[in-house]
């Protein structure tokens, strides 16, 4: 991809008026362009100031000033971009910041387009595409969790990890390559067992990459849980009750809930993303209410973990129990929650493997703060190590999924002895697959602007 060797400039501190903002400019020539608007006390220029320093000094238009500012220097290649750079610290007001874009436009600096300062740092090197993702992970994240996952990757967690799979395939390749140069003398040069053990391991590395994307995407968009149960048993309540606010109608009448609610909310650091169901019932005249039933045993299927609401002052013992009989070939974590225990006051029933149970009323803080705490107990983020590679992006997922087809016909074409040049044409087609991760084969500029297009202005 050529790049366009403009100097750009962005505010990259979040829109509107703050205490502070900071104006980003990156190009040769940025520094002796800043020079055209910045006055130093001292009289000196920014060109003949150190690299990674801070100076105070007046932005001016003409005999005007605009602002008191403090301005940071940064040479090629040691700055984000691998390009000169300055930044520009001057307070907040929305109208500073467009009189200082302004200036710097009509001195020859050009609006920076989205995400266009990351996109030169990945075309000079400074990060691979994957890290460059993670940088827009980072800016976007609202939880401990997602804030883990991108750091790991922007320090190239995940880009190690494939580097190291692309090296040992590059070997082989190689080595099968060079066989086929001197195929009339019926010479092997790649050992096919220690081919077959490394195809295996590469396999199980990629499967294992692959398979984290439902974790990660989870952790990213919210770890689903589906709140099930009969009607009128408070599902819509306890909804409310954990948001805080009146979100789900709340009535006597049996199937007022006909299709799901979800919202987000931070537990903890972690997000969970609460879908309220249809209430369970097996008669229904109802076309509409009986397709939101179904919804709701889509919703069981699918979720992380399954909230199970029960009327601890209607329902009998033994369909509770024999409920938690089906609950336990979902084969997740299963809470069940009994409700109503300010008029019940009863004990928690006993339960084993995946299915748990706790007691609550749902109009009682006290009791939401319990259920809270156990839903967060049941997901330990804290097992996820800052080393720990867990894919959350799907642009990554395809292409590691596509890798696993690719690395499955190697596998494949082993076990049947087909020749070397077969072999090659698979192990650099998966080769391709986790080149795209990274960037290393993505040259177009179509691809890349997709990307980074998605990207907040000034970064």
């Amino acid at each position: 991809m050529n790049m366009d060797k403009a100097i750009i400039c962005a505010v990259s501190t979040p829109p509107g008026c703050g205490g502070i903002a900071v104006i980003r400019l990156s190009g040769e020539g940025c520094i002796k362009l800043a020079d055209r608007v910045f006055f130093s006390p001292s009289g000196k220029k920014l060109s003949d100031f150190s690299p990674q320093t801070i100076h105070f000094g007046e932005i001016r238009s003409g005999n005007t000033t605009v602002d008191e500012v403090l301005v940071s220097i940064f040479h090629a290649p040691h700055s984000y971009t691998g390009e000169d750079t300055i930044e520009i610290t001057c307070h907040g007001s929305i109208y500073i910041q467009q009189q200082i874009l302004q200036l710097l436009i009509e001195k020859g600096a050009r609006s920076a387009l989205p995400g266009e300062f990351t996109q030169r740092a990945f075309l000079n090197g400074k990060m691979d595409l994957s890290q460059a993702e993670a940088v827009a992970d980072l800016i976007a994240s609202t939880s401990a969790g997602m804030h883990k996952l991108a750091m790991n990757q922007m320090r190239g967690g995940f880009s190690a990890e494939l580097t190291q799979l692309r090296t040992q395939l590059l070997d082989f390749t190689s080595l099968i390559e060079l066989e086929l140069d001197f195929s009339e003398e019926d010479v092997e040069f790649a050992d096919r067992s220690q081919l077959r053990d490394l195809a295996d391991k590469i396999n199980k590395k990629i499967t294992d990459l692959a398979d984290s994307f439902s974790a990660g995407n989870a952790i990213k968009n919210g770890i689903p849980v589906a709140i099930i149960g009969k009607p009128n048993v408070g599902k819509s309540t306890l909804l409310n009750g954990l948001l805080n606010e009146e979100r789900a109608i709340v009535s006597d009448i049996p199937g007022t809930t006909r299709d799901t609610i979800e919202e987000t909310i931070n537990l903890n650091g972690q997000l969970f993303r609460f879908i309220d169901t249809a209430g369970l019932r097996q008669n229904t005249n109802d076309q509409i209410e009986a397709i939101g039933i179904q919804r709701s045993f889509e919703k069981a299927e699918k979720a992380a973990i399954v909230l199970y609401l029960f009327d601890l002052t209607n329902e009998d013992i033994a369909d509770v129990v024999s409920t938690s009989q089906w609950l336990h070939k979902l084969q997740k974590p299963v809470l069940m929650v009994g409700t109503k225990n300010d008029i019940a006051r009863k004990s928690p029933m006993h339960t084993s493997g995946n299915v748990m149970s706790i007691y609550i009323s749902c109009k009682e803080p006290a009791d939401i703060e319990r259920l809270k705490n156990k839903i967060t107990s049941i997901i330990d983020l804290k097992s996820i190590s800052n080393h720990d590679v867990i894919v959350t992006n799907i642009r990554h997922y395809e292409a590691l999924c596509n890798a696993q087809a690719s690395i499955a016909r190697v596998i494949e074409g082993l076990n049947n002895n087909l020749s070397g040049d077969f072999l090659s044409q698979d192990i650099r087609e998966c080769l391709h697959y986790l080149g795209e991760i990274t960037g290393g084969e993505i040259a177009t500029d179509e691809v890349l602007g997709n990307i980074f297009s998605k990207f907040c202005i000034g970064k």
